[in-house]
């Protein structure tokens, strides 16, 4: 499969768009200051214990204190507990995991009364980032993932994934693991190490220990609440997790980034290093790479498929709900099982595309039409959990119902991703009352005079419509609009036309391509 990661990058903000065979098939946006992401490790303060939730509530420096329930204290948060306290008295000697002498497992069954008190301090990962009005959701199992391990300290326990078939391959591998793990260290092979030498393997865990050793390190001096390690940015963690063979090209549109995803590859998967290349096209990289029309298609209340089968999704505070519709897609030669499933199976495909796309969580129910033939509908599921393999989160699929409703549930660790595509009325912007057009240029100037000299701005860009860039740069050299402000104002502004504005739009940009607020 071709893949390809298209990487837009500004001062405040990274946009990852992840393609397969040219399709939009991922949105991730980042905040390059973001806090609280997932795989963050925090030391964090009890605040609260809620025996009747049999949770507690923990100061992690969120605005909102973070949730930590019992099921997700781990088995080993005795080991851990007392690992953070030898570690916060300076006991450095007594930091050695493998001749740390770890406590008994809790139970599965207790009470987090019996575990943590009000004010302990206590080491926890973002299981959840925070979500509309919650706090992060949070647990004290540490675990680093890395290329081809994951790893997870105080256990003894080696775990293989379940996409490894081969029984051979999976002794082969476990008896490796066995071979180089310290003790008390566990440990997850990911899919990723199905035939990898044990010299991979090696300096993949070394990394992962040395990462745990860094956090021993930290919490010497550390005070709660403090971020003690971060997890790698999204776009490192993207490629941690997706690359491999299929993996075609990675364009960067900023210079710095595109470094850091070389040097990331570079230590990886040095073979690779030749898919990274600098974007340096005039137009900017979304619209190049046509990201910009699949999202504005992709986006919104319906989604239209090319052979005219719709979907019409709909969010409520409970659950979402996908409805399927066959548009125009009729074919007379067949009966109507035959279109049913034809529509189904597109449906579904698109379904599958739309939960990764947007980061749909929680529970969503899928009304395909109805089909009678139970043939046809174990056609339908198969066809939907193959491209729900595709997907990196957890879910859970239920055949369809005998109502012709599928049921799905998706773990969501971050806020959904969700892009306005209505448009406003580009004549009076949604506020019913009609600006007219023939003073644009008179706005535009009063915004300039205001930037250029009372906030004194060294560099301006405009983005415009298309026509209204024709507009500013006519009747010729030095007569044109643009060149009259730049006599007036002795600065050249730079004019850049963008497709997807509306007609009277326009956007101030500074040099490093942030837009300017007014």
């Amino acid at each position: 499969m071709n893949k390809e990661l298209i990487i837009n990058a500004s001062s405040s903000e990274v946009n990852i768009a992840l393609l397969e065979e040219k399709v939009l098939v991922e949105l991730n946006k980042e905040k390059t200051n973001s806090s609280f992401a997932v795989g963050d490790v925090y030391l964090g303060r009890v605040k609260k214990i809620m025996p009747g939730l049999n949770a507690a509530f923990v100061d992690v420096g969120y605005e909102k204190d973070a949730f930590l329930h019992y099921l997700d204290l781990g088995p080993q948060i005795n080991s851990l507990l007392k690992y953070t306290k030898l570690a916060l008295t300076g006991r450095d000697a007594q930091l050695s995991m493998p001749e740390f002498i770890s406590e008994p497992d809790i139970e599965k069954t207790g009470k987090i009364t019996q575990v943590l008190t009000s004010n302990q301090l206590v080491l926890v990962q973002i299981a959840k980032e925070p979500i509309s009005t919650k706090g992060p959701r949070i647990s004290s199992e540490i675990s680093f993932a890395g290329r081809y391990l994951v790893l997870v300290p105080f256990s003894n326990r080696i775990s293989i994934s379940q996409k490894i078939k081969s029984s051979e391959e999976r002794n082969r591998l476990k008896r490796l693991i066995m071979s180089i793990r310290p003790k008390n260290y566990g440990v997850i092979i990911r899919t990723v190490a199905e035939n990898k030498k044990v010299a991979d393997l090696d300096t993949d865990l070394n990394n992962l220990i040395q990462k745990w050793e860094s956090v021993a390190q930290k919490l010497i001096s550390a005070k709660a609440p403090q971020k003690i390690v971060s997890e790698l940015d999204r776009t490192s963690a993207i490629l941690r997790d997706m690359l491999n063979e299929s993996f075609n090209n990675i364009h960067v549109d900023d210079p710095m980034v595109c470094e850091e995803v070389k040097n990331y590859i570079r230590t990886n998967a040095p073979d690779k290093l030749d898919i990274v290349k600098q974007y340096k096209g005039k137009i900017p990289i979304y619209e190049h790479f046509g990201i910009d029309k699949q999202i504005k298609n992709s986006f919104g209340k319906i989604v239209t498929i090319k052979s005219g089968v719709y979907l019409i999704i709909e969010h409520t505070e409970a659950l979402h709900v996908i409805d399927v519709n066959s548009g125009h897609k009729v074919n007379s030669d067949s009966s109507q099982e035959d279109n049913a499933l034809s529509v189904n199976i597109e449906a579904a495909i698109e379904v599958a595309r739309q939960l990764r796309l947007r980061d749909m969580g929680g529970i969503i129910v899928v009304d395909f039409i109805d089909m009678h033939e139970g043939s046809n509908r174990r056609k339908l599921f198969s066809k939907l959990k193959d491209e729900m393999d595709k997907d990196h989160s957890k879910h859970s699929i239920l055949p369809p119902s005998k109502f012709g409703l599928v049921q799905i549930t998706r773990q969501r660790v971050r806020p959904e991703t969700n892009v306005q595509i209505l448009e406003k009325c580009p004549t009076c912007e949604g506020t019913g009352e009609i600006k007219p057009s023939i003073l644009l240029t008179d706005e535009i100037e009063n915004n300039i005079r205001y930037l250029l000299q009372d906030q004194n701005e060294s560099f301006l860009k405009i983005g415009v419509h298309p026509f209204t860039y024709s507009f500013l740069i006519q009747n010729g050299l030095f007569r044109s609009i643009q060149w009259k402000w730049y006599f007036k104002y002795k600065k050249w502004i730079k004019l850049m036309p963008v497709n997807s504005y509306h007609l009277l739009e326009y956007h101030f940009f500074n040099k490093t391509e942030d837009e300017i607020k007014m």
